[in-house]
């Protein structure tokens, strides 16, 4: 866990949490008919956001080369850019899809990057934000594999391949990932195999926090942690379009309609 010294006092805000827009995915007409959906939803909270977190697989894939971001995404990174302009503050997590992230949004945005959970202070409660994917029990073969794409050798080796040929071979990888977790009926709650709830009760049996944030499993969750923390997990926004609303009375799941 990487804690971070971060306090948000609401003083009548709100801070907003999203998770799982994949863009990019699975095609490029879909992925920019959600992208104009999340721009929407950004404008309608900018007047009460104290601040924004953006909670890991916001792209479907990610890959900073020395000179080169993949293509795309234009008006998004626009919005956020805008808002960071307007004095909102926004985190970035990475996430399972898109976790070669590196420096670019922190240099050009001003906006910090996250590689794993950090705990925020809000209003003197305690929560734990993180995307969430290799946490918890179970799901061996991916927390290897995690190992192996976040190895400097192994990034180092993919930063060769032109990138034309490096983003063409990791959309594929992607599209094949998203098939996988869709046999895992993802979309379905797991009770004793919901990973990341069994990681917050983990957690919390060392360390309270009042509230447990993550994304990743593509499934809109509230749920107890032990009697006086609760979890939340964000869902994903193509096509549920959930996020999580945090004021000074506590967490509620939305969903965006418009």
């Amino acid at each position: 866990m990487q804690v971070a010294p971060l306090d948000f006092p609401l003083k009548g805000k709100k801070l907003y949490f999203a998770s799982d827009f994949h863009l990019g995915a699975p095609d490029a007409v879909q992925s920019k008919i959600r992208e104009k959906r999340i721009i929407r939803w950004l404008d309608t909270i900018t007047s009460d956001a104290a601040a924004i977190f953006l909670v890991g697989d916001i792209f479907d894939f990610w890959f900073e080369y020395g000179q080169v971001i993949p293509k795309g995404f234009v008006p998004f990174i626009s919005k956020i850019s805008q808002l960071r302009d307007q004095g909102i503050p926004i985190l970035f997590f990475t996430g399972n899809h898109d976790l070669w992230m590196k420096d670019y949004f922190t240099q050009e945005l001003g906006i910090p990057v996250y590689q794993h959970p950090i705990e925020i202070s809000v209003n003197g409660k305690k929560i734990l934000v993180g995307h969430g994917d290799g946490l918890g029990p179970g799901d061996d073969s991916y927390k290897l594999l995690k190992k192996v794409f976040t190895n400097p050798f192994a990034k180092w080796l993919f930063r060769w391949l032109h990138p034309d040929l490096g983003i063409k071979f990791a959309k594929a990888w992607s599209s094949h990932s998203r098939v996988a977790n869709m046999e895992k009926n993802e979309n379905h709650f797991l009770e004793d195999d919901e990973w990341l709830w069994q990681y917050c009760k983990e957690i919390e049996a060392r360390f309270h926090h009042d509230y447990y944030v993550f994304g990743h499993r593509h499934l809109p969750l509230e749920l107890p942690v032990g009697e006086k923390a609760t979890y939340f997990n964000l869902g994903e926004w193509v096509t549920q379009n959930t996020y999580l609303e945090f004021d000074a009375d506590g967490g509620k799941l939305m969903t965006f309609e418009k």
